[in-house]
């Protein structure tokens, strides 16, 4: 039987494109989305409904994929939503929203595949995080504070599961051309205390996407890190994605915040 891979928020993005090309190398995928009804299914692609901001979706979901698939080779977790504004105008309602969607909603489906994959001693987790953890987005705060969660996760997780035949990687994309803006929470800048200075990051971020590369580069990367023999810690993915790690290791912080500034015309 093919190895069982389970896929979060796959109904778009990254998750759509990582389900097909792991359907097409011979995964046995289930996508999951909050809305399962009416969604065009990825060929080959088993489609389950899932809310990861619930528990109990969660691990009903979970459950039934190990009812029908008997174990998990691997799980993506890839569901994700962004928000924008300044610390100090976005309500904290709004805050904890985007951690229980980024951060909580990976967490709790962490903990429903980790059981069966440490019983049987085997399988792969891959984290889709962003450079935004590394690098965070002026007036994308929040965003960036949950895919930093999600890294602090990811390294100690990986020591928690060092031994017991699971491994678990992450991958931080870059800029990459998908839906994601077509989803983001973007409030009113023209109202922001901030003004044009709000204005003038969002207009970097709506259209720097559109000339990204797609979500193959990903979804090509989250294959290598549940195919890889020796799974690596980190995978990035996306244009000049590599140029973030490399000025995070090696430049002070004062001048990447003063580069940051200058990407984004501030």
């Amino acid at each position: 039987m093919d190895p069982a891979v389970l896929v979060t928020g796959a109904s778009s993005g990254i998750g759509a494109a990582t389900a097909e090309l792991l359907s097409a190398r011979g995964f046995r995928v289930y996508g999951t989305s909050r809305h399962a009804e009416g969604r065009s299914k990825p060929v080959g692609v088993r489609w389950l409904a899932m809310d990861v901001r619930d528990e109990a979706s969660v691990r009903a979901a979970v459950a039934r994929v190990l009812a029908e698939a008997g174990r998990l080779a691997g799980a993506v977790c890839n569901a994700g939503n962004g928000i924008f504004g300044s610390v100090e105008e976005v309500s904290l309602e709004l805050a904890h929203e985007q951690f229980e969607t980024n951060f909580f909603g990976t967490l709790r489906t962490l903990r429903a595949v980790l059981p069966a994959m440490r019983e049987s001693r085997s399988g792969r987790i891959v984290v889709v995080g962003s450079l935004a953890g590394r690098a965070p987005i002026p007036f994308q705060a929040h965003y960036s504070a949950s895919k930093a969660a999600l890294d602090a996760l990811v390294l100690a997780l990986r020591n928690e599961l060092h031994g017991t035949g699971v491994a678990v990687s992450l991958v931080e994309p870059g800029d990459v051309a998908t839906p994601f803006n077509d989803a983001m929470a973007w409030g009113d800048p023209g109202t922001s205390a901030y003004g044009e200075r709000a204005r003038r990051v969002e207009r970097v971020v709506r259209e720097a996407l559109p000339r990204a590369p797609g979500p193959e580069v990903v979804a090509r990367q989250i294959h290598r890190a549940l195919t890889a023999r020796r799974p690596r810690v980190r995978y990035t993915a996306g244009a000049d994605a590599w140029l973030v790690p490399l000025g995070r290791r090696l430049l002070p912080d004062r001048l990447c915040l003063r580069l940051i500034r200058s990407h984004f015309g501030l």
